[in-house]
């Protein structure tokens, strides 16, 4: 579906003159019949992606009673009207917002297809690099939070923007799922931390993951000894156009936990490490997504109960390339 937002413009882009609206091209995956009221999930691409990114999660996710939908951002997607444009992730979060506003609304008129489907207490948001920024944003920021969002998950999100203080204005699960060779996004800058930062999260490190096989189109890519030699070249084609720009007030202030002082590294390894096959990458992100999303929104104790059990003992005890560190909730 195509669905508008007129309460908000899209700004100039290159050869883009801009426009008065927000245009989110939506695909949804839903179980078929819904028997009931469903956990919703909203997957955000990552830049220069687009909303079938994250299909290998939705499909799976659907498949186990969850509803998911997935929207090309007006300027972040691969095929964006003047060419990508990496700082309209500050609007992404407000995207989010209007499509949960959607579902809401869906459930309840009567005759519509997601009519008395949408659990509104079991909602949640995942994303894969600026998609895993976007998802956490959406969960944590001061002014962009949305309140209804129950659970968080990014995959390989940049974080280094934010400090610890930004992650405690709000208590709610969430997970990282990350990668010590990411070429994109480095592990010591934006996930190695993340248990000790943010109380209660979850760090799923998976070993010889790339960056790129966190995409769905990354099974097309089997053949190279390691995806990111194209994710790179194509994530620094797209930067070129806002290289040396500082916008990163836009984000936040200090005040909102947001940090100015850290410049990220990318794609600095030389050479690249041999990776994963990509279909392996996406079993094991899967598992730790379902898992996650189960200790949190199955309707049976004991299901929540061997979900968790799962995901922090008998995942990484199985798979010897996974480890996982959990941090208490916050305490007092």
């Amino acid at each position: 579906v195509t669905l508008i937002d007129d309460t908000r413009p899209t700004q100039p882009n290159g050869d883009f003159p801009g426009s008065a609206q927000r245009e989110l091209k939506t695909r949804i995956w839903r179980p078929n019949p819904i028997h009931s009221r469903a956990p919703l999930v909203i997957y955000s691409h990552g830049f220069m992606s687009t909303r079938t990114g994250g299909s290998y999660l939705a499909e799976h996710l659907a498949s186990h009673g969850y509803i998911v939908a997935a929207m090309d951002y007006p300027l972040t997607h691969f095929g964006a009207p003047g060419g990508p444009l990496v700082k309209d992730v500050i609007n992404q979060p407000a995207d989010i917002r209007f499509l949960l506003d959607q579902f809401l609304s869906w459930d309840q008129q009567q005759g519509h297809d997601f009519y008395e489907s949408v659990d509104s207490n079991r909602i949640a948001v995942m994303g894969l690099s600026l998609g895993g920024m976007t998802s956490t944003m959406a969960a944590y920021h001061p002014h962009m939070r949305d309140p209804r969002i129950a659970a968080a998950i990014s995959i390989a999100g940049p974080s280094y923007v934010f400090a610890p203080s930004f992650y405690r204005q709000r208590s709610l699960p969430y997970m990282m799922i990350a990668s010590p060779i990411d070429a994109l996004v480095n592990y010591e800058d934006n996930a190695q931390h993340l248990p000790e930062q943010v109380p209660g999260a979850t760090l799923v490190s998976i070993d010889e993951a790339s960056h790129t096989g966190f995409a769905d189109m990354a099974k097309w890519l089997r053949w190279l000894d390691n995806p990111d030699s194209i994710g790179c070249h194509q994530v620094k084609q797209g930067l070129e156009k806002t290289e040396g720009e500082d916008w990163s007030a836009e984000i936040g202030s200090v005040e909102d936990g947001i940090i100015y002082d850290k410049q990220p590294r990318l794609c600095e390894q030389d050479p690249l490490p041999v990776a994963m096959n990509p279909i392996r990458q996406h079993w094991l992100t899967t598992a730790a997504v379902f898992a996650f999303f189960e200790q949190q929104f199955a309707l049976g104790e004991q299901r929540r109960v061997e979900a968790a059990a799962f995901l922090r003992e008998q995942f990484p005890a199985e798979q010897a390339d996974v480890q996982v560190r959990r941090r208490a909730p916050r305490e007092p």
